[in-house]
């Protein structure tokens, strides 16, 4: 889908990207990660060309994005910035529309297509299609600013601290609806961001930079668990603990459960969760209940069908046993 072979940036006799080579699959989501001034946002810039490349190639389907024509490459992918980039003067509605109508997509298909995505990402049509930027709090500014970038319905997506100017609490909020909406699920994306938390929560693969190179590139497993070199694991040393609960799925953990094939109690579990599922997640989920200790949540395992039934103590006991090994 994307390839960067051998790109390095240079602002004068600064190196801001030193000779970084990388490749990204088709839907998946990778991340950028790293100390302040590493690169990583001129790293993403490049992509779309609102950074030039000084040395090396950049190829998206086949195709090097220095023989496209800025604009057209730059309508083929969707960008989010961390303060939404609304322009104040236009309605919400004008705002999503910007693309498709620049491409000249049908006026009613826009208009569907941006009521449709508001309602996806809980912006009522009714009450925010006519209304201006500045009549919204932070969170939906944000929202309109995700609709905008999906207006066209790209099949890259770019995204550059999305969630950075929002509250904690509205970040959490509007992360999680973004993980979870298929919409997202079927782009390619491309993020930068200085939450290690928000990296290990979205990333199908994390780039980590340092000093304009790639320390390390791999899965949230194998940077907590098989780190590179030292400097990923001081990286990461401070939010290891929260980070494994955030990146280990049940999956890993399936051989640590207790086998109860015959006392499985369907009755008995509130839930019933796949094994992909976090540790995180299913942490959660049981906390969603005042009576941790007895509460039971059977695990679906996703290759094979097979069920298992666990709770918070089993959980802990499995991921001690992780830890240990």
């Amino acid at each position: 889908m994307i390839s960067v072979e051998h790109v390095s940036k240079y602002f004068g006799d600064i190196k801001a990207v030193d000779d970084i080579s990388f490749k990204v699959k088709e839907s998946e989501n990778m991340i950028f990660l790293g100390t302040s001034g590493c690169g990583k946002t001129t790293t993403l810039r490049m992509i779309n060309r609102l950074t030039e490349p000084s040395e090396g190639r950049i190829i998206i389907n086949g195709q090097n994005i220095l023989e496209q024509q800025p604009d057209n490459l730059r309508r083929s992918i969707g960008y989010v910035l961390q303060h939404n980039g609304l322009f104040p003067h236009y309605t919400v509605a004008q705002n999503i529309a910007i693309v498709p109508e620049l491409l000249g997509k049908d006026t009613e298909l826009t208009k569907k297509r941006t009521i449709e995505l508001m309602e996806k990402l809980h912006l009522s049509p009714d009450k925010y299609l006519n209304v201006y930027p500045d009549q919204l709090s932070g969170g939906q500014q944000q929202r309109v600013g995700l609709a905008r970038a999906l207006a066209a319905d790209p099949p890259v997506l770019l995204m550059d601290e999305p969630f950075g100017a929002l509250d904690t609490i509205t970040r959490n909020k509007i992360r999680k609806e973004f993980s979870g909406l298929d919409e997202f699920k079927r782009k390619t994306i491309l993020m930068v961001t200085h939450d290690v938390q928000e990296a290990f929560a979205l990333a199908d693969r994390i780039c980590l930079m340092d000093k304009g190179k790639i320390v390390q590139l791999g899965t949230p497993d194998e940077l907590l668990f098989k780190p590179a070199n030292e400097f990923v694991r001081n990286f990461l040393k401070e939010e290891k603990t929260q980070l494994a609960f955030r990146s280990v799925k049940l999956s890993r953990l399936w051989s640590l459960f207790p086998d109860n094939p015959n006392q499985i109690d369907t009755n008995a579990a509130v839930l019933t969760i796949q094994s992909e599922t976090s540790v995180w997640d299913t942490m959660e989920m049981f906390y969603d209940e005042i009576t941790v200790d007895e509460k039971l949540i059977n695990v679906v395992d996703t290759g094979t069908n097979q069920t298992k039934q666990i709770n918070f103590i089993s959980l802990m006991s499995a991921m001690n046993s992780l830890n240990k090994n």
